[in-house]
């Protein structure tokens, strides 16, 4: 078995098409089919089904797919640590995070690092909270940014810093002139969260229930610039994250600090727990523990 089979098969796979995956590796499709043909006739087993000009992977191709993908990321990941252990300054930091801290955090931790290490390479991938916990856990990638911070038997988690929730108010709101707001003020008011399932919703919505009501939640949305749209057009007030705002709000809203209780989240990061950091990766985790107080009222000890 060659590693360039390897590499066809689970092109095909992917694409369900021999053409079309010989246009992705840039081979012929004879090269890429005569391949698929050695693979099966060593393996002595079909891996695909022929559909006029498609195939679809076999129960047994379906299963040596799944080892197959799992092979290749230890080979890649061998490759980068080899790489970075002869100079870590030269190597890839892959990073996922959620989109509360996009605007932010990652521009900010990427840019300071590049300044200290300008041959690093970035790959960054938006994802939601549980797809970061997967992602770390199952070994997609080393290192994810988000709060609050999980807690489980998978990941090693590093609290970086805590911050506060804040409300948008439409700038019309009765409370608009105050210097900050009760959550409990807002008990009558129409609510513009996140959808059922997101953490940020989860955390309003608990810090809600504490006091004994549930928000009135009008509209809905996915996407933060989504949300303070909704709030700038006066459909309803938000709940979010400091950190979760760019610099430029519009005047159409009025931010205020929500106290009575204080709403805060955890931000940290988190790496395997049973696999070492690649080099690279390392410099930038203990780069992130080094600038953490810039960005949070304090560190949870």
């Amino acid at each position: 078995m060659e590693l360039r089979q390897i590499q066809y098969f689970i092109e095909v796979a992917k694409l369900e098409h021999v053409t079309e995956a010989s246009y992705a590796l840039h081979v012929s499709q004879s090269a890429v089919s005569r391949q698929i043909f050695k693979l099966e006739s060593e393996l002595g087993v079909d891996l695909f089904i022929h559909e006029g000009r498609k195939v679809k992977l076999t129960p047994i191709g379906r299963l040596f797919l799944s080892h197959m993908e799992h092979l290749m990321k230890v080979i890649d990941n061998a490759q980068q640590e080899i790489s970075e252990f002869l100079d870590p300054e030269r190597g890839t930091v892959r990073i996922g995070f959620p989109s509360s801290l996009a605007a932010q955090m990652i521009p900010t931790v990427v840019s300071g690092f590049r300044e200290k290490y300008p041959l690093v390479h970035f790959q960054l991938q938006h994802g939601s909270y549980k797809e970061l916990v997967e992602w770390v856990a199952k070994g997609d990638m080393n290192l994810a940014i988000m709060g609050p911070v999980p807690h489980e038997a998978q990941i090693k988690s590093e609290v970086l810093f805590e911050e506060n929730f804040v409300a948008l108010l439409p700038a019309g709101h009765p409370l608009a002139n105050q210097t900050s707001v009760k959550l409990s003020d807002l008990k009558d008011d129409s609510f513009v969260l996140f959808p059922e399932g997101f953490v940020l919703r989860d955390m309003v919505v608990k810090a809600c229930s504490n006091l004994g009501f549930q928000p009135k939640v009008t509209f809905e949305g996915d996407d933060l610039d989504a949300i303070k749209g909704l709030v700038s057009s006066g459909l309803g007030l938000t709940v979010l994250p400091e950190i979760a705002l760019s610099e430029h709000i519009a005047s159409t809203i009025v931010t205020l600090p929500v106290v009575e209780p204080r709403v805060t989240r955890d931000v940290g990061v988190i790496i395997p727990a049973n696999r070492e950091l690649p080099p690279t990766e390392k410099l930038f985790y203990d780069f992130l523990k080094e600038i953490s107080p810039m960005f949070g009222l304090q560190k949870n000890e």
